[in-house]
């Protein structure tokens, strides 16, 4: 009997201890599979794209702001331009009376910010835009908004490139304005050495040489004082302006007393006498 009941334990015990093996098997096999969706499921780094960036934010704000919902990594601000900077350093200084330590903040234009996993960066893109940037009353930030948004497929490394390539722009255009006014200068100096030695040519700088030689046709005023210069040209020129104005006046009162004209009333005795 008893060696029926031992039979019968170990019986029973065989189909428990199949089992364990199965669901041991199963862990193993899902752990695997965990495994290895992990590592198909690796983490790429997402960024995040800042259009406005108040006065007075810097990076470590951003930082600071921004790590309460997840990890960040690298941070890139876009300072000003060379010559938004130069203007606000004038007014600064004229408003402070010409001092020369007047305060004047580097302000930026735009920002990248790179979060470690992509998807906390697209969960930040769409949860904070049009959002106050400052949660605090007092925060200087408070009415500014949050102008965010996720570059897809976007890397640090185009970035990086992004921006080399305009500062070799930049200093490309740069390179062609020293050029076109070094030009500039250079032919301003050749025309002013070609006017003095044109100037110069015959020994008088005030007077023009030779090549610069044309004849005027004289003016009727001229021609005037010339013919009045000649010997009795002036009685002539009295006599002529005399007939003329003779001339002038029997036509005016032909017409204002109805008689006929100087010819017709010098030829009617012409003939009264051939009668």
């Amino acid at each position: 009997m008893a060696a029926a009941e031992s039979e019968k334990e170990v019986a029973e015990l065989e189909p428990l201890e199949g089992r364990d093996l199965e669901l041991e098997a199963e862990e193993e096999q899902e752990e695997s599979e965990e495994a290895v969706g992990s590592a198909k499921k690796r983490v790429v780094p997402g960024i995040v794209y800042l259009g406005h960036i108040p006065p007075r934010f810097r990076p470590l704000h951003v930082r600071n702001l921004l790590s309460a919902y997840g990890e960040v990594g690298r941070v890139f601000f876009q300072p000003e331009g060379g010559f938004v900077r130069r203007k606000k350093k004038a007014a600064a200084a004229s408003a402070s009376g010409g001092k020369k330590r007047s305060k004047y903040s580097k302000d930026y234009t735009e920002g990248w910010v790179e979060f470690r996993d992509k998807r906390v960066a697209k969960r930040v893109a769409a949860s904070l835009h049009n959002t106050p940037m400052g949660a605090r009353r007092r925060s200087p930030f408070r009415y500014d908004l949050w102008n965010l948004k996720y570059l897809h497929r976007f890397t640090w490394s185009h970035l990086s490139e992004h921006l080399a390539f305009e500062r070799q722009v930049r200093r490309q255009r740069l390179r062609a304005e020293v050029a076109q006014a070094k030009r500039e200068t250079d032919f301003y100096l050749r025309s002013v050495e070609r006017g003095k030695r044109f100037l110069a040519a015959d020994g008088d700088a005030t007077r023009p040489n030779g090549s610069w030689t044309f004849a005027q046709r004289p003016t009727e005023q001229e021609l005037r004082a010339r013919k009045a210069a000649r010997p009795g040209g002036r009685e002539r020129a009295h006599l002529a302006n005399a007939q003329d104005q003779a001339r002038s006046n029997r036509g005016l009162l032909a017409r204002i007393f109805g008689a006929p004209p100087p010819s017709e009333s010098m030829g009617d005795p012409m003939v009264v006498k051939d009668s």
